[in-house]
């Protein structure tokens, strides 16, 4: 399996209440309501969300409001829809709204579907970007009332030394090793093993970043 995130800009809809904001929406969709989650943003956020989606239900907790709409928001389609069909892809939940764009996780069986439904958006003027493809032996869908973003692909020297530094102390204060210990463990140079190990902060910090 083969995993991309797809970045529409333009979207409108709800992607249009994150725009110039801190607000980040994410949708699951249930055929006759939906079920959104929403962090960030102000009092005018979920104003705006509420005049316009219609809320049968929320809850709020920690400054993240969960939303029960009154009807499907994806009764009409999403910019993608009929891509995905067109080339056997799946849309991984939630669709994921931030920055005044949609951003979708897309999973195909063959890499050269995800490749050929992300032309066919570029060639009908859809403003698209890639922010991540990647190989996929299983799938993680998100979870509407927690942090869910899927852990970075790691290679596997880079999460041996990430591994190694946690339970050799490296992360704690004051630090119980160094990195030339750590690469003594991994058996290789120390310059080899902070390479590794600076990747994988590199590639996690990109993901939780994005929850602060």
């Amino acid at each position: 399996m083969y995993e991309a995130t797809f970045r529409i800009g333009d979207a409108g809809g709800l992607a249009a209440l994150t725009a110039d904001t801190d607000a980040r929406v994410e949708l699951w969709c249930n055929d006759h309501c939906d079920l959104l989650s929403v962090t960030g943003g102000d009092e005018s956020t979920l104003a705006r969300l509420e005049s316009r989606v219609g809320v049968r239900e929320s809850v709020e907790r920690d400054g993240q409001v969960v939303v029960v709409t009154e009807r499907c928001l994806r009764e009409a389609g999403t910019t993608v829809d009929e891509y995905l069909e067109r080339h056997g892809c799946l849309l991984v939940p939630p669709l994921r709204y931030v920055d005044g764009a949609t951003v979708c996780r897309l999973l195909a069986l063959d890499s050269a579907d995800l490749s050929a439904c992300f032309r066919d958006l570029v060639d009908d003027g859809v403003r698209v970007t890639v922010d991540q493809k990647r190989s996929a032996g299983t799938v993680t869908p998100g979870s509407p009332l927690g942090v869910d973003e899927l852990l970075p692909d790691l290679t596997a020297r880079q999460r041996a030394a990430f591994v190694t530094a946690y339970e050799q102390g490296y992360y704690e204060i004051p630090r119980q090793t160094s990195t030339e210990a750590i690469a003594e463990v991994l058996g290789v140079e120390r310059r080899t093993a902070e390479e590794h190990l600076r990747r994988a902060e590199n590639k996690l910090a990109a993901v939780l970043v994005a929850h602060l």
